[in-house]
């Protein structure tokens, strides 16, 4: 990412991921058969396609536990695949694979949905570490504190992971989620890109646009003007702060 291998931190390895079920969509069946071999042998369950429609065929009818995509695919390629998976699920969690090293490429993926990315080439060991990662942090244990977080017409149900802004109940990406999470239960503090990206994707190394994609994402849905936000505020030459209501 970015021209740096990611390094998992130790807070993302506590839940298991023994048994999960990973939908593994890649065309090139040298690299599908290696990853598949490294998924199954960490104990996951994994389903392979090659063809973008089935995986949304495959993904309406029994969800997997994470999407592992390529972007470039016959069909449909991974970005509207990603995009109708998130319609379908959107707490599914998605890490897309590319052999685009263009930053917009990368943000691409990143606005269509995907909660990780990986360039190709690449180390499978890298890809079954991203999304064990991935896989615990969706699935794993809850944020510190309470169950409820609560900030004027705002609640998110930890438990339950799910968000309302008044009477509505906001679709939000387990990346989504746990962002605003963490901003809200550190109210009125700012945080580095850097930061956040070790508190919320359990990386002490990546491309930081992941992190500036995610909150422009996020803006969409808790701001009233997502142009002018008066919650999740920028702190300018640092990062970001939630401002209480």
């Amino acid at each position: 990412m970015g021209g740096m291998t990611a390094q998992p931190t130790t807070g993302a390895a506590a839940a298991p991921v023994v048994g999960w079920r990973v939908l593994v969509v890649e065309d090139d069946a040298t690299v599908a058969e290696v990853l598949v071999a490294y998924l199954r042998r960490a104990g996951m369950t994994v389903a392979h396609l090659i063809d973008g429609r089935a995986a949304v065929a495959a993904i309406r009818t029994s969800p997997p536990d994470l999407l592992l995509l390529d972007l470039m695919l016959p069909g449909l390629d991974g970005l509207e695949v990603c995009q109708q998976a998130r319609a379908l699920h959107p707490d599914l969690p998605v890490v897309m694979l590319t052999a685009k090293g263009e930053i917009t490429d990368r943000i691409q993926g990143l606005e269509a949905g995907a909660d990780d990315y990986v360039l190709k080439p690449f180390s499978p060991r890298e890809v079954t570490l991203r999304v064990e990662s991935v896989l615990r942090r969706a699935r794993g244990a809850q944020p510190d504190g309470g169950e409820t977080l609560r900030d004027g017409d705002l609640v998110i149900d930890r438990a339950a992971r799910t968000v309302t802004l008044g009477d509505r109940a906001l679709p939000l990406t387990n990346r989504e989620f746990e962002l605003l999470a963490f901003m809200v239960s550190h109210a009125g503090q700012a945080f580095s890109r850097e930061q956040l990206l070790r508190e919320v994707w359990g990386w002490e190394l990546g491309d930081l646009s992941t992190v500036t994609v995610h909150v422009r994402r996020l803006r969409t849905k808790v701001e009233a003007d997502a142009s002018t936000p008066h919650r999740l505020v920028t702190v300018w030459g640092l990062g970001y702060r939630w401002d209480p209501a």
